[in-house]
């Protein structure tokens, strides 16, 4: 029996990482067997490109290389990682997927929706999540978490300005609002222990 896919999504300091974490052992407790995963990276060759990606600059990469370079980072983590997960059961629970990219790069960056999931398709075959949980909080909120959590260790594409995290959460709401089906917004405030319950009712008819 194929296994289940979920992304966490959402901006900078919503609490992504610490989520995946808590939701993945939540899961276990149930059964399930899980794979923590992340993007970019979550295999060899991925993770290699994620180095690439964060690294450096601020304009180290044209916005079209970014996309590709994430659309390859992707691909491999898709192949090496994410589709023998599901095909041996398991459910695989990653910290970004698809939706960053067209939040990112799409929104924020300026390259086509269209072009970036042509890139999709060709990558990692138009795969999707079975469910997105997009965690969501005031933008205020939003950047005071992201600040204490990096003391000025933002990586090359979290450390870009406010108005750039603005555009990102604005086309994080649109991507939402267009797939109603797979998506779940899921409110980040409060304490971690209450966010990972919000999560585990959203995945509840899975």
């Amino acid at each position: 029996m194929r296994g289940r896919f979920i992304a966490l999504e959402g901006g900078e300091g919503v609490g992504k990482s610490t989520q995946v974490k808590a939701l993945a052992a939540a899961l276990r407790t149930r059964g399930h067997d899980v794979i923590e995963t992340r993007e970019p990276g979550g295999s060899e060759g991925a993770e290699a490109i994620r180095k690439l990606l964060l690294e450096g600059s601020a304009d180290r990469w044209t916005p079209g290389a970014e996309a590709l370079l994430f659309a390859a980072a992707r691909a491999d983590h898709v192949a090496k990682t994410i589709r023998p997960a599901l095909e041996a059961g398991a459910w695989v629970v990653t910290d970004r997927f698809l939706d960053s990219s067209l939040a990112y790069q799409g929104g924020a960056g300026g390259i086509s929706i269209g072009q970036l999931r042509q890139l999709h398709q060709v990558g990692s075959v138009g795969l999707l999540p079975d469910r997105t949980l997009l965690l969501t909080l005031p933008s205020e909120e939003a950047a005071r978490r992201a600040e204490a959590r990096d003391r000025g260790a933002s990586d090359r594409i979290g450390g870009r300005d406010a108005d750039y995290h603005l555009r990102v959460a604005e086309a994080f709401t649109l991507l939402a609002t267009q797939e109603p089906d797979r998506f779940r917004l899921i409110d980040a405030l409060g304490d971690a222990e209450i966010v990972t319950e919000r999560l585990l009712a959203a995945l509840e008819d899975l």
